[in-house]
């Protein structure tokens, strides 16, 4: 088992991989086409949550607010202020970094339950804002319709094959962010964090201001991802952030693992593009997720496909 993850972990296995999934479009039909761009969207904002709970250990249950606030900036201004949506993209992710970290201050020395609890707060108090209007301009329970789509230089990005595109090459771009954390001093700091917050205290890190960017940057991957979202679904309503999808961004990172990329995106698979393999059942998909974490976290607690132990160390 150890020796096929290691194989697979190859770079030039994901490589493959992701180019693969570039062959979508050529080889299936318009339905599969739109799944994978939804896998694409998804799988930033379960990346984005990794940063959070992988990466610097933290249990934030309401991460589907970070998700909410960029695909929902992305709206308004693209809908009642005729902004281009490209144009839209930096400020939603500002945005959602902004609420991220603004939120994290008051809580980032709490820990476990703690902060689970508070982070469930936040996104009962986001969904409640939604319904009621904010400012006239969030729609209520009905949402937000009618965004339009992307251009760049004249050439609209409308039909499903170049939202495709859009999508993975969104994908790649967070992937090389992910990656590149790794191996940064932020990243092995957070892991430091993680794993002995008193030592690293000891050795003079400021645990605190760490976890709050690490809010941040995940927060702003989230929003980016909601931009993503926003523009392929072309309206955006409340139920689309509810509890709900921050508990399953939540239970993928776990299922999959913890700090885990591959890890990661073969939970997002699991969650999103396994049950439209199988419609018919698709309204049993929580009950089956649910079933399987139990499964995972008595015989896997690590996660399906875990992060090697000790590569931060070595980098």
């Amino acid at each position: 088992m150890k020796k096929t993850l290691a194989i697979l972990r190859h770079p030039w296995v994901g490589a493959a991989l992701w180019v693969g999934g570039l062959m979508v479009p050529l080889v299936l039909n318009q339905t599969w086409v739109f799944i994978a761009s939804l896998f694409a969207v998804y799988a930033i904002v379960a990346l984005s949550q990794d940063i959070v709970l992988g990466r610097a250990g933290m249990f934030d249950m309401g991460h589907a607010v970070y998700f909410g606030v960029g695909a929902y900036v992305t709206a308004i201004l693209n809908t009642q202020f005729n902004w281009p949506v490209f144009a839209t993209w930096p400020l939603a992710v500002v945005a959602a970094a902004l609420v991220g970290a603004v939120l994290a201050a008051p809580i980032a020395k709490l820990r476990g339950d703690y902060l689970l609890v508070a982070t469930i707060g936040f996104n009962a108090i986001f969904i409640l804002a939604l319904n009621n209007n904010v400012a006239g301009m969030t729609g209520g329970a009905d949402g937000i319709f009618g965004i339009g789509v992307p251009s760049l230089f004249g050439w609209e990005i409308g039909s499903q094959n170049a939202q495709f595109w859009l999508d993975w090459l969104a994908f790649a771009a967070v992937l090389l962010v992910i990656r590149n954390l790794d191996r940064s001093h932020l990243g092995r700091t957070l892991y430091y964090i993680k794993h002995d917050q008193l030592a690293a205290t000891t050795m003079g890190v400021d645990a605190r201001a760490y976890r709050v960017l690490a809010f941040a940057l995940g927060a702003a991957l989230a929003g980016f991802g909601g931009t993503l979202f926003a523009t392929l679904m072309a309206a955006v309503s409340p139920g689309a952030f509810v509890f709900t999808e921050s508990v399953t961004l939540f239970a993928i990172v776990l299922v999959g693992g913890q700090g885990s990329i591959p890890g990661v995106l073969l939970g997002t698979a699991l969650m999103f593009v396994v049950p439209q393999a199988f419609r018919g059942f698709a309204q049993y998909r929580y009950f089956v997720f649910g079933i399987a974490m139990i499964v995972v976290m008595v015989l896997r607690p690590q996660g399906i496909w875990p992060r090697s132990q000790g590569k931060e160390l070595q980098q």
